[in-house]
C-alpha cells in the first residue's frame, strides 16, 4: 500500500466500514473512501484492498451530523462535486469559487481557509445525514485542503476533513464524484 504519515489504522474500522457499506448501499463499489475519526485516518479502498493512507483533521466536536454542531457527519456520502480541478496549489476558495492563493509558509490565519481542492459530500443515510436537520451537502461538509497543515492529525475542524494541500491533490486525482465514503 502506498502511504502517506503514519500508515497504521484499525482493521475493525476497515470492517465496520465496509459493513455499514453493504447496509446501506446493498454492496461494495470497486473504489471507495473509508474515514476513521479515532485514527485521524483517511483510507482509500481500491479493489477492496487499502491502496493509499492520509492524515486528516476531522471536528473537535467530534462525531455529529446535527446542523450548528460543528461536528463531522458520521456514515455513508457520496462525493457530490470535484471542485478545483487544475488550479494552483494553496487556490483559496469561498462559496466554493476561487478568490485568492495561500501560500505554504504564509501565517496560518485564524480562521480556517478552503484550500486547493474541494470534494463536497453527500448524505445517503435518511435522518443522520441526509434531510432536515442534519444534511451534509446543505452544511457545507467538504474534504478540502488547509492553510493549518501544521494540525494534520489533531480533531480541529468545523466539521469539515481536512488535508494537507499535496494529500488532497493526490485523492482528487484518484476518484470520482458518486465514489462512497463512510464517515466512522
Amino acid at each position: 500500500m502506498e502511504r502517506r504519515h503514519d500508515s497504521t489504522y484499525d482493521t475493525e474500522t476497515l470492517v465496520a466500514g465496509r459493513d455499514r457499506l453493504r447496509r446501506i448501499l446493498g454492496g461494495l463499489p470497486p473504489r471507495w473512501l473509508l474515514i476513521s475519526v479515532p485514527e485521524q485516518r483517511l483510507i482509500c479502498i481500491e479493489d477492496g484492498a487499502p491502496v493509499r493512507s492520509y492524515g486528516i483533521s476531522t471536528a473537535v466536536a467530534g462525531l455529529d451530523g446535527s446542523e450548528g454542531s460543528f461536528g463531522t457527519p458520521p456514515g455513508v456520502h457520496r462525493i457530490a462535486r470535484k471542485i478545483g480541478e487544475g488550479m494552483e496549489l494553496g487556490t483559496w476558495f469561498k462559496s466554493r469559487e476561487p478568490v485568492g492563493r495561500w501560500r505554504p509558509g504564509d501565517p496560518a490565519a485564524e480562521e480556517d481557509l478552503v484550500l486547493t481542492r474541494i470534494l463536497t459530500l453527500d448524505g445517503c443515510e435518511d435522518g443522520l445525514n441526509r434531510g432536515d436537520g442534519c444534511d451534509s451537502l446543505s452544511r457545507f461538509i467538504y474534504i478540502h485542503g488547509t492553510n493549518h497543515e501544521d494540525r494534520i492529525g489533531e480533531p480541529v475542524s468545523h466539521g469539515c476533513i481536512r488535508m494537507s494541500n499535496t494529500d488532497v491533490i493526490s485523492l482528487f486525482e484518484r476518484v470520482e464524484e458518486g465514489d462512497p465514503v463512510v464517515v466512522v
